[in-house]
């Protein structure tokens, strides 16, 4: 792995802002240990820093903070650039997913008005649709799973997101079992 980490030009390391900083430092020292170099290596590092921060079981958000990326010794050294287009949206050339995408986009920058008494935000009607249950959830996502399972394309369509993996885990138990 030395000889490897030698000779490479660059890393990429996805979805860093939800990596805890010291595993960076730490490869970016190991790097430099290993070419004899105090410079830092170059790395490409992908993600959204509006996603969730690293996560320190047993601490308080004070040690979330301070364990992202933005607070290591090598940030100084990090260029930001930043996405504008969702190639993705743009190539399937669908007015609704641009809207929604454009919507997200909104949410996650927070320019979305805030009810003052309550402090929450209200997302459109056509943004999500209400289930009841998880059995309902998976019935909305994967309608007629029985007879689409084998179709790659239909499945890649309908991702599960949650916010825990234990969540998903279950839902996709279910799924799985249809």
């Amino acid at each position: 792995m030395g000889k490897v980490l030698q000779k490479c030009k660059l890393i990429v390391w996805d979805e860093c802002p939800i990596t805890h900083k010291k595993p960076l430092e730490a490869l970016d020292r190991s790097v430099q240990d290993l070419r004899g170099n105090i410079r830092p290596f170059g790395k490409l590092l992908a993600g959204d820093f509006r996603q969730t921060l690293p996560e320190v079981p047993t601490s308080i958000p004070a040690n979330e903070i301070n364990a992202s990326l933005k607070y290591s010794s090598l940030w100084r050294h990090v260029k930001t650039l930043k996405l504008t287009t969702n190639m993705r949206v743009e190539l399937q050339n669908d007015a609704s997913a641009k809207i929604f995408s454009h919507q997200f986009l909104e949410f996650g920058n927070g320019n979305v008005p805030v009810d003052l008494t309550s402090g929450r935000i209200s997302l459109p009607h056509h943004f999500f649709n209400l289930v009841k249950s998880k059995e309902e959830f998976v019935e909305k996502v994967f309608p007629n799973i029985q007879t689409n399972y084998m179709n790659h394309d239909w499945l890649n369509e309908r991702p599960l997101l949650t916010a825990k993996n234990k969540d998903v885990y279950e839902l996709v138990s279910q799924v799985q079992s249809q």
